[in-house]
């Protein structure tokens, strides 16, 4: 095991680890073929994990709790966050049916911290005899009885809010963790404190749901360098880590130039699979960094390992067994960290474990989890380059294709459906994925906010099929921006459900919807052919697993950014999800609460009221002024400071280059565009999607439209398309 760095050195760790790996190899993916070859210990070759998941000379822990395979179904408990060791979220259990989920209602409904309508609710629910047990927006952990929805226990947190996405149950406890990097272990029967324990020097522990095997916990961290880590479950002693950017003597330290991997990121902020049987646990990386942004790879040429990868580290020691990089040299925030699934299929005739990775690039990649081959093929294609920006050549495309647009389309104002996916906000330079940028902003689909992000995925054991929600959130990259991509004011963000062959890698069916579902829009599949997932509108909707069809609806009261559950409890099988809601990526918009719902066949529970739905369109920077305030004109260029009323004095090609940005007006009222004479450039207002004008206007000129419908209208400068505003017609 690998000390923590208080008690370590370099040569710690360089003295045991294998020699970096050539080109070739990093390129495809695959380390080399076998422990063996990696120079492991033979102990390290070997099986470590016993069939119950125990520890060898650790304290054993009831059986009834533990996961002994990564693909054991959810069926009276549903014991972790994603259902099992292998994150399948699906259930064996077939009481709720086709014929019979109409019957579906309100079983019980704990607001279970007293009603509140703010915070960051991300927490997926668990399920163990009978008691589930939930983090809230605050950090505090309730027991909640799944029979009949009393609160049976309260941990209060002490350390402030941390994004915690769900507890792990094991060996009698309840493991969360606090701000500040403190793992906090509860009694599972009281709430009780049985230990607490700060882990400092591998990046903040947060945001990351834990993982209990074997009397272990693993968990992620987030940071300028973080690492993966495994602590004992018995005290939270750190028993091996994994770093993200690989130090000095370590593999994968030759794929980041100079000193970069001191803060390159590569996080992994989501929880990992683990394969007792192989001996496995899969952690995915988040994107690379640099000191100045992280779409700057200037300084840090190289793949820049291991961000954006999934790696294959042995069960016991942390040992590095192998990696598959999505993304080479990443300066699109790409970071591909979704919790991987894993499964056995057959491929080609051939049964196969594999693990499902994948992923902000609209692609999954399905590799062999024994050794990280491709049994359905990926390869590296040419992608468009940057010399300045260090840009990798190549980058990685699983040979059936992605599973959704990878490119923006540009077509006629006017001419088209409101809030189709893939059309691309207008005078934006577009480009197809892994554009290389610089000064420019280009603008990519389906963005870094959108395609399939933290969500978490269903693998059915019925239908071979997994499945996941997804966005289309364009987003325009360039050095420019302010933080790691802008995504263009007035874009439609909405989303969709895709279900893809596990055999294939080939799409089975694919449902658009009125919303983005890459934040925590998390999926559950059953015995019984059903799909279950919830909306950021407060709705939870159930499909048929085969195709799609919506089979079912229910209003929750608050955006759901957490996965459904199945369990049992006195005989009754329930569904049950936690409706709190979170700001990616609708901001005050979406709707906030902190219902935690069950459902059972003939409940009677009323739907919650419904709440104003989100704001499906990118908004633009600033409040809105009355037409009144400014003389029903909006100047090109320049800046306004809502307090005074001012107007900057200075051209700006900003976002917020709008004076103001919304202006509101009544029907019928004539609004003025301005190019003030002394800016120095030609600029205009082109209005999208409905085409109403496009003009441009040499310094002095002005332009005069009358809004006769009442409506939002959206509009963007040509010489600059980051500068965008809205007029509200009411």
């Amino acid at each position: 095991m690998t000390p923590p760095p208080s008690e370590s050195t370099e040569d710690d760790t360089s003295d045991s680890a294998p020699a970096p790996l050539g080109r070739r190899a990093f390129l495809t993916g695959v380390s080399l073929a076998g422990a063996a070859a990696l120079g492991l210990p033979e102990a390290a070759q070997a099986e470590m994990s016993s069939l119950d998941g125990s520890v060898p000379g650790r304290p054993s822990h009831p059986p009834a709790k533990a996961l002994r395979h990564f693909d054991t179904p959810g069926d009276r408990d549903f014991p972790k966050v994603g259902g099992n060791l292998g994150n399948q979220n699906f259930s064996r259990l077939k009481r709720i049916g086709k014929g019979n989920v109409r019957r579906l209602g309100g079983a019980w409904r704990n607001r279970i911290e007293g009603g509140i309508d703010e915070g960051t609710n991300q927490s997926t629910a668990v399920a163990v005899d009978g008691v589930l047990f939930i983090e809230s927006a605050f950090g505090n952990v309730i027991a909640v009885d799944g029979a009949t929805g009393e609160t049976k226990w309260r941990y209060e947190q002490t350390r402030g809010s941390l994004t915690r996405r769900g507890v792990a149950v094991g060996g009698g406890r309840v493991y969360t963790h606090a701000d500040g990097g403190w793992v906090v272990a509860l009694d599972q029967e009281t709430g009780a404190v049985d230990w607490e324990r700060q882990i400092t020097g591998y990046g903040e522990v947060g945001r990351v749901a834990v993982v209990y095997h074997g009397g272990r916990l693993f968990l992620g961290t987030l940071g300028n360098r973080a690492a993966a880590l495994c602590v004992d479950a018995d005290g939270g002693d750190v028993l091996w880590h994994f770093w993200g950017t690989p130090g000095p003597g370590e593999i994968g330290h030759d794929t980041w130039a100079g000193d970069s991997w001191e803060e390159g990121g590569a996080a992994p902020w989501i929880h990992p699979a683990v394969d007792p049987e192989l001996g496995l646990v899969f952690y995915t990386f988040g994107n690379a960094r640099g000191s100045r942004s992280s779409q700057d790879g200037s300084e840090r040429e190289g793949m820049n390992l291991f961000a954006n990868s999934i790696v294959a580290l042995d069960l016991e020691t942390g040992a590095y067994r192998w990696h598959f990089q999505s993304v080479h040299h990443d300066i699109w925030d790409m970071d591909n960290v979704m919790a991987p699934v894993l499964a056995d299929v057959r491929i080609k005739g051939r049964r196969r474990k594999v693990v499902i990775y994948g992923s902000k690039t609209g692609m999954y990649y399905i590799l062999d989890r024994e050794t990280g081959e491709a049994p359905l093929g990926v390869e590296e294609r040419p992608v468009p380059q940057d010399e300045r920006q260090k840009s990798w050549p190549t980058q990685p495309y699983p040979v059936q294709g992605p599973w959704t647009e990878t490119e923006l389309v540009e077509q006629p104002l006017g001419t088209e459906v409101p809030g189709e996916p893939h059309r691309a906000v207008p005078n934006y330079r577009i480009g197809p994925l892994f554009s290389a940028h610089w000064d420019e902003p280009i603008l990519t689909i389906p963005g870094h906010g959108g395609g399939a992000d933290w969500s978490h995925q269903s693998y059915s054991h019925r239908t071979g099929l997994v499945y996941t929600g997804y966005g289309y959130v364009a987003a325009a990259h360039s050095l420019t921006e302010r933080s790691n991509g802008l995504r263009p004011p007035g874009e439609y963000m909405t989303g969709g459900v895709v279900a893809v062959d596990t055999r294939t890698n080939k799409v089975k069916w694919r449902k658009r919807t009125p919303y983005s579902l890459a934040h925590g829009n998390g999926i559950l599949t059953t015995e019984s052919g059903l799909l279950f997932i919830g909306w950021p509108d407060g709705n939870l909707l159930c499909l048929d697993a085969e195709d799609g069809d919506e089979l079912w609806r229910f209003q929750c009261g608050a955006a759901i950014s957490a996965s459904p559950i199945m369990y049992e409890a006195g005989g009754e099988e329930y569904l049950a999800v936690y409706a709190g809601g979170t700001g990616i990526p609708y901001g005050d918009s979406a709707p906030r609460g902190d219902h935690l719902w069950a459902f059972r066949i003939g409940g009677r529970l009323d739907e919650a009221e419904t709440p104003p739905p989100p704001v499906v369109r990118r908004a633009v920077s600033g409040g809105p002024v009355e037409g009144t305030a400014v003389g029903y004109t909006v100047v090109l260029a320049r800046t306004y400071d809502e307090e005074t009323g001012e107007i900057g004095g200075t051209e700006s090609t900003q976002v917020d280059a709008m004076a103001p940005t919304h202006l509101r007006v009544p029907a019928g009222t004539a609004v003025t565009f301005l190019n003030p004479g002394d800016n120095v450039h030609e600029h205009g207002a082109t209005q999208f999607f409905e085409g109403l004008f496009d003009v441009r206007l040499a310094p002095g000129e002005s332009f005069e439209y009358t809004f006769e419908e009442r409506g939002e209208y959206f509009f963007n400068d040509p010489h600059s398309a980051r500068p965008t505003g809205k007029v509200e017609v009411y």
